[in-house]
Order: structure tokens, then C-alpha cells, then sequence
């Protein structure tokens, strides 16, 4: 998931492509060697930068996809048509090339593994990133709070993480909203996240879980007001939000 770049105090330091793979026709995870990398939580962000041959520096900023593991980044990024960053990053990146990396960002929508609350995750398109790095970091650590998830994608190719999120996870549930594009057998209809979903997919309000909805603008005002609708209350609801550019 990708945001406006947001300057800070943070130095930047030089990150290697590690490993690549892809997660969709237009998604790709990267794995960066970062030394010197002070560790993250699951739900942070970093800032990227690319600097042309002339000088000209352009920079954006991307989710966190998994846990703290040493001297390892992990993001994925989708390529946003004309994107200056996110198409090099998805299309011209080979392993071994440099970018700067400056982070970890953000210390308000994160989960941390001694939290024990239940956790509700909603998710829209290539907002599941920051939490899909809650559900590793669960795993990581070996946590026994439950997990939900209700990721809602226009169809089933658009999925990130389609098989790690198929293996059994004890503790983790997931449920998915397809807006477009059914697959075959699917019983609920295409369309748009509704409170039938959340109500279904979700914890009722009664077990005050905390919720960190993440996905476009429209999107998360949605998921939001079906969440306070249901009796959630508002401070344990934690969103997140970009646009259609990743601004």
C-alpha cells in the first residue's frame, strides 16, 4: 500500500533487493536487506526513495508487509498506472539494486503481540499489507489472540497472499468479499462490503475488539460506519486510508 511521503527525522539509509516475488498480475513483494535497521511493528510504514542519474529524487511511502526480522524489509506494491515509483519498484527493481529506505513510521495503527484483545482485520485491496504484517506477526510470536479478517477485492486473482492466507492458522479466521468477480460456487453475490459482512465475518461489539480497517478512502468511511453501526466503539477502531494514486 502506498501514501504521500512524509518528511521526517529519520535518516535514510541504502536497502538491497533481497528477493522478489509476485503476489498478483500487478503486485509484487520485495524483500530488502537494510543494514543497520532498528526493527518495526506490524503496522508501520517507510518511506522509498529513487534518485535518477540527473539528481531528480521522487519518493512515496509503503506498508510494512511483515513482522521485524533482523536486517530484512519486506514490502508489497502494487503498480499504480503511471506511477513513477511503483512501477520501477514492481517492474524495473532487480535483485541487488539499491534504493533508500527511511522508517519505521507510524505508531498509532499497529498491533503488538502482547496485546490480547481480539482483533478485527478489514481490509480493501492492497490495504491488507500493514495487516497482513499483524497476522504474521501473531504467528511470529506464537500469539493465541484470535484474528478475523474480511478482505474485500474485486476479484479472486486480485488476492495478495492467496495461499499463505488458504493454510490453516489456528486462531485466525478469514472471509472474503469479492466485488466484481465470484468464484464459481461462491454463494454471496458480487458487490461492495456490506453490515452483513462485518456482522458475519467479524466479533460482535460485546467482545471490544480492536479493529484496523485499512483500503481507499470510500472504502474505510464505509467499513467505519458499519463498525460504529454495530455498536463498536469508536475508540477501539483504528483506520487507515490512501487514495486512488497512493496519495
Amino acid at each position: 500500500m502506498a501514501r504521500a511521503a512524509v518528511p521526517g527525522r529519520l535518516s535514510w539509509r541504502v536497502a538491497r533487493l533481497a528477493e522478489a516475488r509476485a503476489e498478483t498480475a500487478t503486485a509484487r513483494t520485495l524483500v530488502f536487506d537494510v543494514p543497520g535497521w532498528p526493527g518495526h511493528l506490524a503496522g508501520q510504514h517507510v518511506d522509498v526513495r529513487l534518485t535518477a542519474d540527473d539528481g531528480y529524487t521522487a519518493q512515496r511511502s509503503y506498508s510494512l508487509a511483515a513482522p521485524a526480522d533482523g536486517a530484512h524489509v519486506e514490502l508489497t506494491v502494487q503498480d499504480v498506472p503511471d506511477g513513477e515509483v511503483s512501477s520501477y519498484l514492481t517492474e524495473g527493481l532487480s535483485v541487488g539494486d539499491p534504493v533508500e529506505i527511511r522508517g519505521p513510521v507510524g505508531g498509532w495503527f499497529v498491533w503488538r503481540p502482547a496485546d490480547t484483545a481480539p482483533v478485527l482485520l478489514v481490509a480493501g485491496g492492497s490495504g491488507i499489507v500493514p495487516l497482513m504484517a499483524m497476522v504474521r506477526a501473531r504467528r511470529q510470536a506464537g500469539s493465541r489472540t484470535p484474528f478475523r479478517l474480511v478482505y474485500s477485492v474485486r476479484t479472486p486473482a486480485d488476492r495478495y497472499y492467496a495461499a499463505e492466507l488458504r493454510r490453516a492458522d489456528p486462531g485466525l479466521d478469514v472471509a472474503y468479499v469479492y466485488t466484481r468477480e465470484v468464484p464459481e460456487g461462491w454463494s454471496r453475490p458480487p458487490g461492495r462490503l456490506t453490515v452483513a459482512d462485518l456482522n458475519s465475518g467479524g466479533w460482535p461489539a460485546d467482545f471490544a475488539p480492536d479493529c484496523f480497517v485499512c483500503g481507499p478512502t470510500g472504502f474505510v468511511e464505509t467499513a467505519a460506519d458499519i463498525l460504529l453501526a454495530l455498536g463498536h466503539d469508536a475508540r477501539k477502531i483504528k483506520t487507515e486510508r490512501f487514495g486512488p494514486t497512493g496519495g
